[in-house]
């Protein structure tokens, strides 16, 4: 009759009655002793139960069902799983039989594994739950399942105390399978004993329940049953694969058509295609010229943008090396004249005073020698970082380098504009560790940034001033310019990285351009006066670091571009 159900729900695709049927066909498996198949059909109800949206008191039922067939195919562990979901997804459903089979169905399960105290706890759970509900169904074979966990530890007054309560009850409910199980335990137990009118009681009750659920005749409707319903199956599935031959016929016929009717478009369109080929290859060839012209373009536009960094850089290093060479120079002078004073005491045969000399002109040798080698270490610390790159990393102090590219980008453009002038100043986090970078190119996006943000302290400057001025012409009173430029390079650890901020107290970045700052040839310069790819090859050269770069700028009030590259 279920699986006459379970055609009917199939056929009006009712989800929930398929569940329950195939429920059920498990559960009578279980009874004929076949768990692979009972295993087979309660798996498959649960995979129908789970793509239902609808919450079913039937699932946690045929979850249980699913850890008892394992626990009678003693897979100990898979039972104990499938038992403690169908408990958790039981809580909050108002069944009380059910929670009963459950809790007992757990006891079971620890019961397998050996974990005695584990499933007495779980049994005397469903004991109680039995009791207080009145489930006479469960009440039997929870007591049966105490009497045989008591006979296992060779308790044998406690397990026939159990084991009769539960013949007692299941009696009354005319449980057939209980009764069986119940009467083979009192038979041990009376036999254990030597109670051998006991025993005999027992014994002619096992034979009556097994004759009558396992005899010949029951064998014979059993194996009859299993043989017509193999057969119905292998109908449906020939029925099955007729269905789907004849729908792969009508589509292969259909796939023929749609061919024909394809090559018959295919060779209309293709005297236009090779029309239209010849036409493609002359715009490919103008295409390619033209491509070859903007690269060309391209890379002469980069030189530049690499010559105009170059340039900037040269004006601070010839900046940083004539301080001391000033020095040598004018030492150099000093000393001359000394040695002229010392011949001329020496010709005087003054000793005191050419020993006077001496030592001031010994002490001007150990000033030429310390700034000699001061210029020196410049030149060989420039040379470090502008040695032709390999593209190698190399472990670098990003705090020396960038205070030594502000030193530079400041200096560079005082070289160009001797009016220009700026306050910087550094707030480095002394804990940052070293990293491995490209010095030269991180060194090159310093420089970008850096020279950006002094210009545009310089716009704002020049910006200043000329309120400066419109403001005191119409008025008798002088204002004095209360804007004073300033650029701030800091740096600070993070979590996972490493932060350097460039910041600038400057006009800020108009939000109508902020999304196109970092665009390959845009530029807010006069024409002549950039590339237009300063912002972009740093930003390229970030991100082949690994890292970010980002802009945060409020117009009228300063702009601050942020790296932040992973330690």
């Amino acid at each position: 009759m279920q699986f006459e159900a379970l055609e009917i729900n199939r056929k009006i695709k009712d989800l929930q009655g398929q569940g329950r049927s195939l429920t059920f066909i498990g559960i009578t498996y279980l009874d004929f002793r076949e768990y692979h198949l009972a295993l087979t059909y309660q798996l498959e109800a649960n995979q129908i139960f789970l793509k239902s949206p609808i919450k079913n008191p039937a699932v946690p039922f045929n979850l249980s069902n699913i850890g008892y067939a394992y626990d009678l195919l003693e897979r100990s562990d898979s039972a104990l799983f499938y038992q403690k979901q169908a408990f958790s997804m039981s809580t909050g459903i108002n069944h009380g039989p059910l929670k009963s089979l459950i809790l007992s169905r757990l006891g079971n399960a620890y019961f397998s594994l050996a974990r005695k105290d584990s499933a007495l706890v779980y049994y005397n759970k469903a004991l109680q739950n039995a009791h207080m509900i009145n489930d006479r169904i469960n009440n039997g074979r929870i007591e049966r399942k105490i009497a045989e966990l008591y006979a296992s530890d060779f308790r044998y007054d406690s397990s026939l105390y159990y084991a009769r309560r539960s013949f007692s009850h299941v009696t009354q409910s005319a449980q057939g399978l209980e009764l069986l199980e119940t009467s083979k335990l009192l038979f041990s137990l009376f036999r254990l004993q030597n109670n051998i009118d006991s025993a005999f009681f027992y014994h002619d009750y096992v034979q009556a329940m097994t004759d009558s659920l396992y005899g010949p005749q029951k064998l014979k409707q059993q194996q009859l049953f299993m043989m017509e319903e193999q057969q119905r199956q292998q109908t449906a599935l020939q029925e099955k694969e007729k269905s789907t031959n004849r729908i792969k016929f009508t589509a292969l016929l259909s796939a023929l058509g749609f061919s024909l009717l394809l090559a018959f478009v295919l060779i209309r369109n293709n005297r236009n295609k090779q029309k239209a080929n010849i036409l493609l290859k002359k715009q490919k060839g103008k295409i390619e010229e033209t491509l070859s012209e903007l690269k060309l373009t391209q890379s002469q536009l980069i030189h530049s943008e690499k010559m105009a960094s170059l340039g900037a850089l040269t004006a601070g290093i010839a900046h940083e090396i004539q301080n001391p060479l000033n020095f040598v120079n004018n030492f150099s002078e000093v000393s001359s004249e000394l040695v002229d004073d010392m011949n001329k005491e020496i010709d005087s045969g003054y000793i005191g005073e050419v020993k006077i000399i001496a030592g001031d002109l010994k002490q001007n040798l150990e000033k030429i020698r310390h700034h000699g080698q001061r210029a020196s270490s410049i030149v060989k610390g420039m040379l470090e970082h502008s040695r032709t790159s390999e593209g190698k990393k190399e472990l670098t102090d990003i705090n020396a380098l960038a205070d030594e590219y502000l030193r530079l980008a400041y200096h560079g453009l005082r070289a160009k504009d001797k009016n220009f002038n700026a306050d910087f100043k550094t707030d480095f986090d002394e804990k940052l560790q070293k990293i491995y970078v490209i010095p030269q190119d991180i060194g090159r996006v310093f420089l970008n940034l850096i020279n950006n943000a002094f210009q545009a302290c310089a716009e704002q400057l020049a910006l200043s001033k000329s309120k400066g001025s419109a403001v005191s012409s119409n008025s008798s009173v002088m204002r004095d310019d209360t804007y004073k430029p300033l650029v701030v390079v800091s740096t600070r650890k993070l979590e996972n990285s490493m932060e350097i901020r460039v910041k600038d107290n400057g006009p800020g970045i108009p939000n109508g351009i902020k999304e196109k700052i970092f665009q390959p040839f845009f530029t807010t310069k006069p024409t002549g006066q950039g590339t237009g790819l300063g912002l972009s090859l740093s930003y390229d050269i970030i991100k082949a670091h690994g890292g970010e770069l980002k802009v945060a700028t409020v117009e009228g009030q300063g702009t601050t571009f942020i790296i932040q590259l992973v330690v």
